[in-house]
């Protein structure tokens, strides 16, 4: 398909449809933690998430391609994408999907100060600038806000979603900011997957039995994990990416704590107060203003 300079009616349907899924993503791993210790989870996705992505690349004609010099990158890459799903994980755990949701998007924030520091062109502008100071008061008010929690909410359960989204942050600028931009999407995928999932494994054990409440229907929540929110979710994100503008892709993420907040209510019967709405407006209104690209001086297109 060819590129496209704006998102068109097809392209938002299905932006719509990826911030639903990973709003989803959050509640099926809320679920999941009842039947697999959170750690142990998060690796064992990982690891069988890599298997099919191998299989993906192998279909598609292509294998395994590491470049040159990009193994030490890879490396720190696989081990942020380690500590952004350990956290998430426990979060989800701790906390509630309501909470998570907006702690966790609270991402662009910190990617934008790092972008700031580390990444040419990405200075943060005026309406970067009041867009960040939105999503940071929104992130601060959750956290803070505990009135009428309820649910398995507590503090270190939503400082690890916030933990989770500086991991997530640092693993988007390892791949924009370091030898790891050399290398196609799906090698940078490999290579969190490849890292990750051995790591998340082998730490799995300091934080508790592996197995608690096992029973048939976890299994069929890690199939969905595994081949349709990690393998065929990134492969849709990439071809997103590839057609359609990437500051517009990127508009559309305001949405998933939206939905996460909504799927928390609905599905979990988890609280939603006042203050949460509160929160999850501003975070989502700074993400929109975060991602938007500045208006074309008059007389240009």
């Amino acid at each position: 398909m060819p590129r496209k300079n704006r998102i068109d009616a097809p392209g938002a349907a299905a932006l719509v449809g990826m911030a639903l899924l990973f709003a989803v993503n959050q509640v099926s791993i809320k679920l999941l933690n009842t039947g697999f210790q959170p750690v142990f989870l998060a690796g064992l996705r990982s690891c069988l998430a890599m298997v099919c992505l191998y299989g993906w690349m192998r279909f598609r004609g292509y294998g395994l391609q590491f470049s040159a010099g990009t193994a030490p990158a890879g490396a720190l890459m696989g081990s942020f994408f380690a500590a952004e799903f350990l956290l998430l994980f426990l979060a989800l755990d701790l906390t509630t999907v309501v909470r998570t949701a907006i702690l966790f998007y609270s991402m662009p924030v910190w990617m934008a100060l790092m972008a700031h520091v580390g990444l040419p062109g990405e200075r943060i502008t005026a309406q970067k600038g009041i867009g960040l100071a939105l999503a940071f008061a929104g992130t601060a008010w959750a956290i803070l806000d505990r009135g009428g929690a309820g649910g398995t909410a507590s503090l270190p359960g939503d400082l690890c979603a916030l933990g989770g989204a500086l991991g997530w942050a640092g693993t988007a600028y390892m791949a924009r900011g370091s030898a790891m931009v050399r290398e196609r999407p799906e090698m940078q995928l490999f290579w969190m997957l490849a890292v990750s999932g051995p790591l998340l494994v082998l730490l799995a054990p300091a934080f508790g039995p592996l197995i608690r409440d096992l029973q048939p229907l976890h299994f069929a929540g890690l199939f969905f994990q595994v081949v349709i929110v990690v393998t065929a979710g990134f492969i849709v994100w990439l071809w997103l990416l590839s057609v359609y503008p990437a500051s517009g892709v990127a508009s559309f993420s305001f949405l998933t704590p939206v939905f996460g907040v909504t799927l928390g209510w609905l599905l979990l019967d988890e609280p939603v107060g006042p203050g949460i709405l509160g929160a999850a407006a501003l975070v989502s209104a700074g993400i929109v203003l975060i991602n938007r690209r500045p208006a074309a001086p008059r007389g240009q297109d």
